[in-house]
């Protein structure tokens, strides 16, 4: 296959590309600047390039600004910006294009949901009404814009990735390797995980497989519990995980970019595993410790 990827340079993006071209498919990658044979494109200021999707099989679209920063007014700008806009620009391209690509596969988050307690979340669920909420309801929307061009969509809600060297988890390690991780916020509200694999693993599934369309939760079968994260996280590194981190030091550190550190989202990957998504790290415990064991 020829795949059209945007931010192959990002914690995910990196590790497709690689899986991708591993198996024979030929990646064009669209990028800021044009490094390493890249296609440049600034998604938020124009149109993306329609040579560069010209006669590829399918686009995956991950670019996007960092969300995991201080919600500054100008860091929601851009945050929003770099998803609706780029999405829709993204999309002006595909419909410049002469021999459309097949497939659109387009990031999201489980951040569509909001925070809902102990509700039990899946593809057909509500959306939240927080600004986060807002923000993946708006970038869905833009990515779905590609169905009338005769596009299979489908846009995958990622919860936290698990990943070491990068991410939500590459931030919590050096508290606890120090002892002093523990429960956030109570420790109480569900967390929504995948390993970094299965989320490159679900990005190929719903590439060769024409089922997958519209939302799909790119979770692991069961999510937990933020203390029960807390401990299975102090077990892989040997380390106490006892130390609590009371929501207003969250909001101190973090402003409220906190809430997606305090929310609570108990997301079902209902869709996948319908269609026979065989997951390779389910299990919490094994997921972190074959993470920290990775090189």
């Amino acid at each position: 296959m020829r795949i059209a990827l945007s931010g192959a340079n990002g914690l995910v993006g990196g590790r497709l590309a690689a899986a991708l071209r591993a198996r024979g498919d030929e990646v064009i990658e669209l990028s800021r600047s044009a490094e390493r044979g890249a296609v440049a494109w600034q998604p938020s200021r124009e149109p993306a390039p329609a040579a560069a999707l010209e006669g590829s099989d399918a686009v995956v679209h991950l670019a996007g600004e960092p969300i995991a920063q201080r919600w500054t007014t100008r860091a929601r700008e851009a945050i929003r910006d770099s998803r609706t806009l780029g999405t829709a620009n993204l999309i002006a391209g595909i419909a410049a294009s002469e021999v459309r690509p097949r497939v659109l596969l387009s990031a999201s988050a489980v951040g569509y949901y909001g925070s809902r307690g102990d509700e039990l979340l899946v593809e057909s669920s509500a959306p939240g009404e927080d600004w986060l909420a807002e923000v993946c309801v708006e970038w869905e929307r833009a990515a779905m814009a590609a169905t009338p061009l005769g596009l299979r969509v489908c846009v995958l809600r990622a919860g936290i990735v698990l990943d070491r060297r990068g991410g939500a988890l590459a931030k919590m390690l050096p508290p606890f390797r120090a002892g002093l991780g523990g429960p956030v916020a109570g420790g109480r509200q569900y967390v929504s995980w995948i390993h970094v694999d299965d989320l490159v693993g679900l990005y190929l599934a719903a590439l060769d497989d024409d089922r997958f369309t519209g939302p799909l939760n790119a979770v692991a079968p069961e999510a937990v519990r933020n203390g029960e994260f807390a401990k299975a996280l102090g077990r892989a590194l040997h380390r106490p995980a006892v130390t609590p981190v009371p929501a207003a030091a969250l909001r101190m550190l973090f402003g409220d970019m906190a809430v997606i550190i305090s929310e609570s989202q108990n997301v079902r990957p209902k869709l996948a595993l319908e269609l026979g998504f065989s997951f390779a790290h389910a299990d919490l415990d094994e997921a972190l410790r074959n993470v920290l064991s990775a090189r």
